[in-house]
């Protein structure tokens, strides 16, 4: 798997990008990578666990690939 860790300059350029996730066991919120470091911070304020922030982007080109794969199994024009 590949090595996907950032940078603390990576991640201070990365600030205002959209297409980040906070996954919690509750929900999930999307936002930049701002928006979900800051609900991710108020939760660990209040004692719960911060949860996890991905990369909105990768997740949903893998979901679209396997979607396109399901399609051409079931025999349905890609």
């Amino acid at each position: 798997m590949a090595n996907n860790t950032l940078s603390k300059e990576e991640l201070a350029a990365s600030r205002n990008s959209p297409g980040w996730r906070l996954e919690t066991d509750a929900a999930a919120h999307d936002g930049t990578l701002e928006d979900v470091a800051k609900l991710a911070h108020e939760r660990h304020v209040r004692g719960e666990h911060p949860g996890l922030i991905r990369r909105v982007e990768n997740s949903v080109e893998l979901d679209m690939l396997q979607l396109e794969a399901l399609w051409y199994s079931l025999g349905l024009p890609v």
